[in-house]
């Protein structure tokens, strides 16, 4: 009897020795609390400017911002304030959602610019296509939270102008017979570029899926459809969302897509997420779980791509190759957490573990809220490396608090109510 006890007692000590070493805390709602705040007082009051539109990329080098796609981003912090909103009550979060909306609705043509695009908005990309192009995900990625805005507040007028873009992004864009989306659309002009895509300046040859992908991210045309009521934008998620069925990678992901690249073996670290996104969506849609079990390919992708620390590093590749080090991404950390939990909803809870990892992650990859730059204070981190003007352009992304920000409200659901 006396050694069954010694045994149980070196048992008992060697499993917390173990944990010790393995560097493992338990993540306790106060912390999963503290951290919604944090994280929403930083969309609120520093990501968000005081017209309401996202700064985007901060340049930790500099101690500057510069934009990039800030309709989506905008849109992406939205939805994450609507989400701490209505998790916390706090009464800010909501007001700081509306002015992101109401600066995301004034982007819409409206007796202004090339009578072409009257309806659409002007969700120009920035960045490396300048102020020339309107692309189809700079709307669609924005949409979730602007949708979700007249929701909360009742007020119609968020919906209504982004269902008039996802109305003449289906009339202009749409492809059905191909189950694709045109990319790009001329700002100046409201041509949609159908054989020449911006994003692939030196290929002198392009094909259609150099120009068009899938394009369900943010499941535009599904909230379209439950705002409207009206049948075409039903028909035409379904379409597109049975198109990423027939087009998904046996890896899970979907390489014949830029950012993804087939060349490269590489895929982008939130790309694949959003079609997965979609496909639960149409699950909710549908009922249909052919769409469940092809967002769980995806999921499982980002489930080998996650390390035992929690990390996703920027670039993944399917061969083998280690990932660059150099870009540690939050945002596919929570995006993934987000993916994940709806899927463990639903049953799939072999991925209950990969959420712990990501939770703890967010927690612990935070900037002090008494950080000495006010410009990271709370700010999950989302470094992205690269090289521009002859210099290493260091950055920290706006996306990694807003997607944090929305996984901790989701786990804070999942895991306490």
């Amino acid at each position: 009897m006396m050694l069954n006890k010694e045994l149980r007692y070196c048992s008992i000590t060697l499993f917390f020795i173990l944990i010790a070493a393995s560097g493992y805390t338990q993540v306790s709602k106060e912390d999963v609390e503290e951290a919604i705040n944090e994280t929403a007082y930083y969309v609120a009051n520093v990501i968000l400017d005081k017209d309401g539109k996202s700064r985007c990329d901060y340049n930790v080098m500099e101690g500057k911002w510069y934009p990039y796609e800030v309709p989506w981003h905008t849109g992406q912090a939205v939805s994450a304030l609507l989400a701490a909103y209505k998790e916390t009550g706090n009464n800010d979060y909501l007001e700081a959602a509306k002015k992101g909306g109401d600066w995301w609705i004034n982007l819409e043509f409206k007796n202004s610019g090339p009578s072409a695009l009257q309806g659409m908005v002007n969700a120009i990309h920035g960045d490396v296509l300048g102020d020339d192009f309107i692309v189809f995900a700079t709307v669609s990625d924005g949409t979730p939270g602007i949708y979700e805005l007249s929701r909360v507040t009742k007020e119609p007028k968020y919906a209504q102008v982004a269902t008039s873009a996802a109305s003449w992004m289906l009339e202009h864009m749409y492809y059905p017979e191909k189950g694709v989306c045109y990319d790009n659309v001329d700002a100046k002009t409201g041509e949609v570029l159908k054989e020449y895509s911006p994003f692939w300046k030196d290929k002198k040859t392009q094909q259609l899926f150099d120009v068009s992908r899938p394009n369900t991210e943010g499941y535009l045309f599904k909230d379209a459809y439950e705002f409207s009521h009206e049948e075409k934008f039903k028909k035409a998620f379904i379409t597109l969302c049975n198109s990423l069925i027939e087009k998904q990678g046996a890896e899970g992901v979907w390489m014949e897509f830029m950012p993804n690249s087939v060349e490269e073996h590489s895929f982008h670290p939130r790309f694949s997420l959003w079609y997965a996104e979609s496909l639960i969506e149409a699950f909710k849609l549908t009922g249909d779980k052919k769409y469940l079990e092809a967002a769980a390919k995806t999921a499982r992708a980002f489930q080998k791509a996650q390390f035992d620390n929690g990390t996703i590093f920027y670039d993944n590749y399917t061969n083998g190759r280690a990932p660059d080090r150099g870009s540690s991404t939050g945002s596919a950390v929570a995006f993934a957490g987000i993916v994940w939990i709806e899927l463990s909803k639903e049953g799939y809870k072999e991925f209950d573990s990969s959420i712990e990892k990501s939770v703890k992650w967010i927690i612990k990859n935070r900037y002090a809220f008494d950080h000495p730059d006010p410009n990271l204070r709370g700010a999950v981190l989302e470094t992205r490396t690269r090289f521009k003007k002859d210099k290493v352009w260091l950055t920290n992304r706006d996306i990694g608090t807003s997607f944090g920000l929305r996984f901790l409200v989701e786990y804070a659901r999942f895991k306490y109510k």
